[in-house]
């Protein structure tokens, strides 16, 4: 069953490469946070939550080791499903399956936990985590201390309408 052409020989219903080509030059432009070694990546859930790993290698379709390294960010060399990852656009170079040594100095080479630092994103979470820990008089005095923002807030546009 299947396609032919006018003298009756069968074609391929595949389309071929050169037809493929801009459709994968489309999709490799839309996607840029790709599992692969180096990629840093943010533990979404288990032990670890919360904290940053860097991608080892990758074992399966599912599955790949992640290293801190312990020392660095308090997660040891261990296998993780990449559900529970949430992939950054952080990346070092760095070979499949290195050693924690060879890690470490990729991490400082190319400052990706620096650069990780200064998103939005990692002052966010690093913000909850402040509110979290905050005790009941900790509380009290950001309380205080909104009032009294809000109280000068207030003062200058009040200023600002009887001088206009």
């Amino acid at each position: 069953f299947g396609s032919r052409n006018q003298e009756g020989v069968p074609q391929e219903s595949t389309p071929c490469k050169e037809q493929l080509l801009p459709f994968l030059a489309i999709m490799s432009g839309m996607f840029t946070r790709f599992v692969e070694p180096g990629r840093l990546a943010l533990i979404t859930y288990g032990p670890c939550e919360g904290k940053m790993c860097t991608i080892v290698d990758i074992v399966d379709q599912k599955r790949v080791v992640v290293d801190g390294p312990e020392s660095v960010t308090g997660v040891p060399r261990h296998m993780m499903p990449i559900k529970r990852l949430s992939l950054t656009d952080f990346k070092s170079k760095l070979v499949r399956g290195a050693r924690e040594k060879a890690l470490k100095v990729a991490l400082e080479r190319d400052a990706a936990l620096e650069k990780w630092n200064e998103t939005n994103r990692a002052k966010r979470i690093k913000a909850k985590e402040t509110r979290k820990n905050m005790t009941d008089f900790d509380r009290f005095k950001l309380m205080v201390a909104k009032r009294k923002r809000a109280g000068q807030v207030r003062l200058a546009l009040r200023k600002q309408k009887t001088k206009k």
